[in-house]
């Protein structure tokens, strides 16, 4: 039977999310790709620095055991191949079990998420995530100067959502932007009953579920809802999330304050939302991705 991906959580992540690449990426900016490479190739012996998205990849490949690969992590970078060893290599340094890769020297590398079934896409190329999205693959463009994840919790791996137009579809956010708060929660309690359509991320958060189903005693994940709503809109949230017969651990209804101190409480491994103002607070406590869906990114 050939290889396959199938059943597994795939997360494909670009070197520079993966890694702190900080330094090459200025020189590989000026258009000297041959300095670039050079660079990289006289560094191969070098291990890399762990980058924002470490801590998360980490932890999730330790859902890995001799009785089943649960977990499938992928190399998707717009890196040529040779600074593709030194990836590899720095990888190995860290005991992380990465096997694939694909190194397109420039060019954009997210037409590889389909063939991948990729259920997460980690890169700090906004273009690239914009168009994974579209494609249907949850997508985050990484903030690389994000603070890194706490390694308070070693047996979990901590994530936090926005919920519209992260988790959910940006249904209820057209309605603020467009009539404002209290429109919004008029809107939203005389909805409370009917669900919400899913948003892009809904399908990392069901990979995520039956992860922790399946999993192993070792490791687990916990999973929080971090959203500007507050009561009465928290109930149409809540609802829509028993509709899928999803739980998570913890929802913090801010009701529009910053969400930065209330994750660097929470020490999630990653947090998504798709308003560049909240990962801007977050990038301050907490490794944080921008979410470019919904009408805040049109």
């Amino acid at each position: 039977m050939g290889a396959t991906l199938e059943g597994k959580l795939v997360v494909a992540i670009s070197s520079r999310a993966l890694f702190d690449f900080e330094e090459e990426n200025r020189l590989f900016e000026t258009g000297d790709d041959r300095a670039y490479m050079k660079l990289q190739l006289d560094r191969l012996d070098t291990p890399a620095q762990p980058g924002v998205a470490f801590s998360l990849v980490r932890k999730l490949l330790a859902f890995n055991d001799a009785d089943a690969q649960r977990v499938e992590v992928v190399i998707l970078s717009r890196n040529d191949p040779v600074s593709g060893m030194r990836v590899f290599r720095s990888a190995k340094h860290y005991g992380l079990p990465i096997q694939r890769g694909s190194f397109t020297r420039g060019q954009p590398p997210w037409r590889y998420l389909r063939p991948l079934r990729a259920n997460l896409f980690l890169s700090t190329h906004l273009a690239d995530v914009r168009a994974a999205l579209d494609a249907g693959v949850p997508a985050a463009q990484v903030y690389p100067h994000s603070v890194h994840a706490s390694d308070a919790h070693p047996h979990e791996v901590r994530i936090a959502f926005d919920g519209d137009a992260v988790l959910f579809s940006d249904e209820a956010e057209r309605v603020y932007q467009a009539q404002g708060l209290s429109a919004f929660q008029a809107h939203e309690a005389t909805h409370a009953g009917l669900p919400l359509a899913g948003g892009p991320f809904k399908p990392l958060l069901e990979a995520l579920h039956r992860l922790q189903s399946e999993g192993t005693p070792f490791m687990r994940v916990r999973t929080a809802l971090v959203t500007a709503r507050s009561a009465p809109a928290h109930e149409r949230a809540i609802r829509t999330l028993m509709n899928w017969n999803i739980e998570v651990d913890e929802a913090m209804f801010l009701g529009g304050l910053p969400k930065g101190e209330f994750l660097r409480e929470f020490e999630p491994d990653f947090f998504f939302d798709d308003q560049t103002g909240h990962i801007e607070s977050a990038s301050m406590h907490v490794p944080a991705g921008h979410v470019a869906s919904g009408v805040s990114n049109e």
